[in-house]
């Protein structure tokens, strides 16, 4: 009996990271069943046809790094998306599945009571498929001791920082993290800026009385991040332990991180498009508008700082593109960037402005439509990789028969989508801006489909999908981010 299928994808031009051909694609029971060359399943029977009409064909978006419904970890400040939001702005976007944070506190002893607590938060209110990394404030024995467990909770990832009071580690506590997530076979992912130069150059500016948006970008100089990345890189080589560096912003810091890929090591990369799109010039807007665009680190001095970037994705540096989508509202004197203003700062002080952009659902439209990576690349940084960096692939971020769920994003055919300015008003997160308001957007998911149901139809009734149908996922150890040696490390004398 011929096998009736769930959804058939035909005249696409099917992109992943390895190849662009002109196939169809078979869906069965959440999986991709079948790829073969166009026409070859036009005898096949299925409930549903989509005629792809010569778009692009491409998995699903992975985004690796978002924050969702966080407590304050920075003052007043609370992230303005929750699960529910968060996601449905996503799947609009086309990104189908997502990697957020689970923030443990300096005050906290345990990961674990902050894993379940997140899962609280995430369960039955996501559109799209879901897991997290744990954000390590305190690495206490009992947290260390935690690692393991975080393994059979199907979480292979964990985030520190170099910076920020609330949650900055010191070296010793880096190298206690490093060793025991080598142990594991946990992915470290290190925000790389110098904390003490960052307070430092808030106090000279502060003694100085300039606290406008614009001077968030001085308080962070390059020097903070490229001292930092490269004392990163030296303490992951020490213990042999895997890193990704996260968004990644000044050309040095770049520099650094390809010299050692260059020397062999298991240095990985993350940028977001702040850092392909936005200078310092959306910081130095008139009044307070500069808010909307602080996020650390900030966009850099020019268009050619964006330009080294773009070239870092383009020739490997960078691993993945994500979007730090860490969304306040910007007229909110409660929890968001307005929280900065006061009697005493009655425009606002830079140090207290919430740090962070939305931007889960621009992510990839904004990067497909600037038209600066070849398309396999492009699925890459922001499907395969993410997948594969995270312990997903090929469930995720591929289209493997038998072995990849239905994850799929269809994209018009070049020049077959009018082209139109970007609005907010046209987007699904609950923040009242987009930091790329006015930009030139070329392309948008036509369609996306998750675990084959078609989950975003943009010309027949936009968001289809249901709260709820997201799910989490366990994750499995990466398939990049291995040690130099499998042995256990063994302390030099």
């Amino acid at each position: 009996m011929a096998i009736e299928y769930d959804l058939l994808i035909v005249n696409g031009v099917v992109v992943t990271d390895t190849d662009i051909q002109e196939w169809d694609v078979a869906i069965k029971d959440e999986k991709i069943a079948k790829i073969v060359p166009r026409g070859g399943l036009k005898n096949a029977k299925a409930t549903k046809t989509i005629d792809a009409q010569g778009g692009y064909v491409m998995p699903g978006g992975v985004d690796a790094h978002v924050h969702l419904q966080e407590p304050p970890l920075f003052g007043k400040g609370s992230t303005a998306d929750n699960y529910e939001t968060g996601s449905r702005s996503a799947v609009c976007g086309g990104t189908t599945t997502m990697v957020t944070f689970a923030p443990q506190k300096k005050t906290e002893d345990t990961l674990l009571d902050t894993l379940y607590a997140t899962h609280e938060r995430a369960k039955n209110n996501c559109y799209i498929d879901y897991s997290f990394h744990l954000l390590v404030g305190n690495p206490s024995e009992r947290a260390l001791s935690e690692f393991k467990t975080l393994r059979e909770e199907g979480i292979s990832s964990l985030k520190i920082y170099m910076t920020y009071e609330a949650l900055q580690l010191h070296d010793g506590q880096i190298l206690d993290v490093l060793l025991e997530a080598r142990k594991q076979g946990i992915t470290t992912m290190v925000h790389a800026e110098n904390g003490q130069v960052i307070d430092w150059m808030t106090a000279q500016l502060e003694k100085r009385k300039l606290f406008a948006p614009k001077y968030h970008g001085s308080s962070h100089p390059p020097l903070a991040e490229v001292e930092a990345t490269y004392r990163a890189i030296s303490l992951s080589e020490f213990m042999d332990t895997p890193i990704l560096i996260v968004h990644v912003s000044t050309p040095a810091a770049a520099a650094h991180i390809k010299a050692a890929q260059d020397r062999g090591l298991p240095i990985f990369a993350e940028t977001c498009p702040q850092y392909l799109f936005l200078t310092k010039q959306d910081l130095d807007q008139p009044g307070f508008e500069g808010a909307k665009c602080v996020c650390s680190p900030p966009p850099r001095e020019s268009e050619a700082d964006c330009d080294v970037i773009w070239e870092g994705l383009a020739d490997g540096t960078f691993t993945i593109l994500s979007s730090d989508h860490c969304p306040f509202r910007y007229n909110d004197s409660e929890t968001g960037k307005k929280s900065s203003i006061n009697d005493e700062y009655p425009l606002g002080h830079f140090k207290y402005i919430p740090n962070g952009c939305p931007g889960i659902e621009t992510r990839l439209s904004l990067t497909l439509s600037a038209n600066r990576l070849d398309l396999k690349k492009f699925v890459e940084v922001t499907c395969s990789n993410p997948a594969k960096l995270y312990g997903l692939y090929p469930r995720k971020g591929a289209l493997v028969e038998g072995q990849s769920d239905a994850d799929i994003n269809i994209w018009y055919a070049p020049g077959q989508m009018e082209t139109f300015e970007l609005k907010n008003e046209m987007l699904h997160h609950d923040v009242d801006y987009t930091p790329f308001e006015g930009r030139t957007v070329k392309q948008w998911p036509r369609y996306t489909i998750l675990r084959g149901q078609i989950v975003w139809d943009k010309e027949h009734g936009g968001l289809l999908g249901q709260k709820g149908y997201g799910k989490f996922i366990n994750r499995d150890a990466s398939s990049l981010a291995k040690p130099l040696k499998e042995e256990e490390w063994q302390l030099p004398l």
